[in-house]
């Protein structure tokens, strides 16, 4: 268990919090690009505790401001783009996606108050159908190009669910808590016939991202044979995943990001990607969206759903859980080892370091295999199809 501070230390999200500085040193995504369509080129966004605006301009740029304008805080989310950025609704203040102040009407034509404006901008980048921002110091880090958000030879879609209603860590630590899988998934019509109460052998090691989470099933016999499972957690908010798509003909790919929107609230992006002899996906091309709703009312949860039943577990816990009630085991030894990352990283930071993952070399950053295995499903390591997509 932890006590109430470090339970803090690990979990607030606000700019100047420990935690908080942490996790502007990442990537996060802010929407999927395809929720920005000419009708609505605008949406409000919260992240890291920060209210903000996402938008597309009129050159099919995109930017990401302060919502409250400077002048008299009003939403920007009620405002209009042009070919140059966004415009305030109440008194026309444009602003650029760097903050810049362009134009002030009431100010007399020969005014350089626009020139002592600065609003609140952060840099934002487009990868695999999502907009990526990064609200912490410069210079910032590249944009990670994750195989599945880069990969061509497939199909690629994006999936928004519902907010979570609690804090971002309790979703990362179900990334490295592998022994829920029969009790919470088992009985799921499509999953049921391989989510089997095998005797399983459990490993956490840390490499260059974050944690990789190794499953092996045991053999019930001597006549059967284990197999492997291994998915890593990125740092700090990513799983990579695989699983059966189409029946079991092919294998989704996914991203499973979660991302901070305050102490209490999580968004949740899904990255799929399915390899194809036919399709193409770029990783700078269009790519297709939809929202998928995780309950019907609050607390009453989509359960023939493995997302919702996610969710279920994970607000169920609390906004945000008290680990200083918890009564941790052996089969916790992943969240356990998160928490320790976690810390470290912080300390790390704190330090004036930087934390893991971070990428610099565009030559290491060109496509980052992360060689996800799963026998069960024919995923092997040496022979695997999205090596074989990767090469493509």
């Amino acid at each position: 268990m932890l006590t109430h501070e470090e339970n803090i230390l690990l979990t607030q999200v606000g700019r100047g919090t420990p935690c908080g500085e942490l996790l502007r040193r990442y990537w996060h995504p802010v929407a999927a690009a395809a929720e920005l369509t000419d009708e609505k080129p605008i949406r409000r966004v919260k992240i890291l505790d920060e209210e903000l605006v996402v938008y597309r301009d009129k050159k099919g740029s995109y930017g990401l401001v302060g919502e409250h304008c400077p002048h008299r805080l009003a939403s920007l989310a009620y405002g209009r783009v042009d070919e140059e950025g966004i415009r305030c609704p109440y008194h026309g203040w444009k602003f650029d996606g760097t903050g810049k102040c362009l134009e002030q009407p009431a100010e007399p034509a020969d005014s350089t108050f626009k020139d002592r404006i600065k609003h609140v901008a952060y840099p934002v980048e487009y990868l695999g159908g999502l907009i990526y921002a990064y609200l912490g110091p410069a210079p910032a880090p590249l944009l990670p190009r994750w195989d599945v958000l880069v990969w061509e030879h497939g199909r690629r879609w994006i999936v928004k669910e519902s907010v979570i209603d609690c804090n971002w860590l309790q979703p990362m630590e179900n990334s490295v808590d592998p022994s829920h899988l029969f009790w919470l998934h088992g009985d799921t019509a499509h999953l049921a016939p391989r989510v089997k109460k095998y005797a399983e052998k459990h490993e956490f090691t840390r490499f260059e991202y974050g944690i990789k989470k190794r499953r092996t099933t045991l053999p019930l016999s001597t006549a059967g044979k284990s197999e492997v499972d291994e998915h890593p957690l990125l740092f700090p908010s990513v799983l990579r995943h695989v699983a059966p798509f189409n029946q079991g003909k092919s294998v989704r790919h996914n991203l499973q990001i979660r991302v901070p929107i305050d102490d209490h609230h999580t968004q949740v992006f899904r990255a799929n990607f399915v390899p194809s002899e036919t399709e193409r996906s770029p990783a700078d091309a269009a790519v297709p969206f939809r929202f998928t709703p995780l309950k019907t009312a609050p607390r009453e949860y989509k359960m023939d759903m493995v997302s919702a039943q996610d969710s279920m577990a994970w607000e169920t816990q609390g906004h945000l859980t008290d680990r200083a009630t918890e009564h941790l085991g052996v089969g916790d030894e992943g969240v356990i080892e998160l928490r320790k990352l976690l810390k470290e990283q912080i300390e790390r930071v704190q330090q004036g370091l930087e934390p893991i993952g971070i990428i610099r070399d565009p030559v290491k950053n060109q496509l980052i295999d992360l060689g996800v295995i799963n026998e069960r499903i024919g995923l092997y390591g040496n022979q695997s199809e999205h090596r074989e997509c990767a090469a493509s």
